[in-house]
């Protein structure tokens, strides 16, 4: 009998002890790619990224017209021009090609650099959102259920709702 009073009164802590520690920490998740997608400073930033790429594309497909254009009439002036001329063509549209390449990769970095500078701002914003409506809520850790973030099961509440509401859309 006294082993059942003991074997009781274990459990009883220890089920006490559980929803004690339960009771003090709290955890929500939020997607925090879908909020940042949603917010409209993102669809502005979109714009602009699609307009500094298509304008850096144009100027690699112009650089490129003028490398064919050059090539073909190269290629068709070859038979009457001297080996040292057609030699010294050969490296100029080397260099070309270089320099082609050069611009492309200058252009994705700048664009690298762009989408940084544009993106920064909105991911701050959503951060000090999501704490402040989880500091509100009282919650002790929030997890990111983005794709890939590393949360398996996301049962607890989702700000996603209320970080958009003090976001004010």
């Amino acid at each position: 009998m006294k082993q059942i009073k003991t074997l009781l009164f274990a459990a009883a802590l220890f089920i006490g002890a559980t929803s004690f520690t339960n009771a003090q920490t709290k955890v929500a998740h939020i997607n925090t790619g879908e909020l940042v997608e949603s917010m409209p400073e993102m669809k502005l930033a979109k714009a602009e990224m699609e307009k500094v790429g298509k304008t850096f594309q144009a100027d690699i497909q112009e650089m490129v017209q003028e490398y064919q254009t050059k090539a073909k009439r190269y290629e068709s002036e070859a038979a009457t021009k001297t080996n040292e001329v057609n030699q010294q063509r050969g490296e100029e549209l080397a260099q070309m090609q270089q320099s082609i390449r050069q611009f492309q990769a200058d252009s994705q970095n700048q664009i690298d650099k762009k989408e940084f500078d544009l993106l920064k701002p909105i991911t701050d914003k959503a951060k000090a959102a999501i704490i402040k409506v989880g500091k509100a809520q009282g919650f002790n850790y929030i997890l990111d259920s983005s794709q890939g973030s590393g949360v398996i099961m996301a049962e607890g509440k989702d700000l996603l709702k209320d970080v958009q509401k003090e976001l004010g859309f």
